[in-house]
């Protein structure tokens, strides 16, 4: 049987697995990034691959998810500026000593639902990223939809709201991202809740301040969903990220904003669906990538 070993480059930890062709994992393991320091986290890249592949019988394909732009071959980072120095260019296949696959991490995190995930079998459907920020993926007829310059699913930074001021890091005013992500839950707030956890303990109260914020955040979320639904007409949108760790505080009232507007003709429904990986889902993507690359 195949094996593969996928690797997910963080901005704190690099995690690795070694699973066989029906998803299983074999082994993990796991080392710090230390951005700063080039070296040093590319030489605890090799340390987590040469850990795996002791332990592999044969000699597993190597995939890498990561943050930024893989270029049009999926063997380097193209772009990511101001964030891991040294990553942009990196030639992963010589430093490993064996062909490389990469992918950006949204990318290996929809790989990895779509090949082992809740969305096994489906062949159109989104991934949206909901945690510090909003990305996401787009899945295209059972493939990977990167489009030009491998930029595809930067879901959270398309405009709801044009009359704000706030941009996202891509320029973005108003972006999906600035009205749900983590990152700006203190600003929406007034100072009032410093992160999402903070917002959601309070909503459980009689704060109705905190009630009214997060229903707004969960309004804003349908509404992209149901623009993206128009959009690609997907089979099922899948949400990963530590927002669903809010459970039915997310998915109940999410449902009732989409049974309102999303369009349904002849009473057919998008799948919404909680993704089955959290953790490990870029090591696991990327090892999936690789093993679709070598059919």
């Amino acid at each position: 049987m195949k094996a593969a070993i996928g690797i997910d480059i963080g901005g704190t930890n690099i995690k690795g697995v070694l699973i066989d062709e029906s998803g299983r994992i074999l082994e993990k393991a796991r080392a710090k990034t230390h951005s700063l320091s080039t070296d040093f986290w590319q030489e605890n890249i090799r340390k987590v691959y040469s850990e795996l592949k002791k332990k592999s019988h044969s000699n597993p394909t190597i995939g890498i998810s990561a943050p930024g732009l893989a270029n049009e071959k999926n063997t380097a980072i193209d772009f990511l500026p101001g964030r891991l120095p040294g990553l942009e260019g990196f030639d992963w296949s010589k430093f490993l000593g064996s062909p490389t696959y990469v992918l950006n991490d949204a990318h290996a995190a929809l790989m990895a639902e779509s090949k082992f995930g809740v969305a096994k079998g489906i062949k159109n459907f989104l991934l949206i990223t909901l945690g510090t920020g909003v990305g996401g993926a787009i899945m295209i007829d059972g493939k990977l939809y990167q489009g030009l310059a491998q930029r595809a699913g930067h879901i959270g930074h398309s405009t709801i709201q044009s009359n704000q001021t706030q941009q996202s890091i891509l320029g973005m005013p108003g972006s999906l991202e600035y009205a749900i992500g983590n990152y700006s839950v203190e600003e929406r707030s007034h100072g009032k809740y410093k992160n999402t956890y903070a917002l959601l303990e309070a909503r459980k109260t009689d704060d109705y301040f905190a009630q009214w914020l997060w229903l707004d955040m969960i309004r804003n979320l349908s509404l992209s969903i149901c623009s993206l639904i128009n959009a690609f007409s997907p089979e099922a949108i899948v949400l990963a990220g530590g927002l669903t760790k809010a459970e039915d505080d997310l998915f109940h009232p999410l449902n009732q904003f989409i049974d309102t507007y999303e369009f349904r003709p002849n009473g057919k429904k998008t799948k919404i669906m909680k993704a089955k990986f959290r953790d490990y889902s870029g090591a696991i993507g990327a090892a999936a990538f690789t093993l679709n690359q070598m059919k």
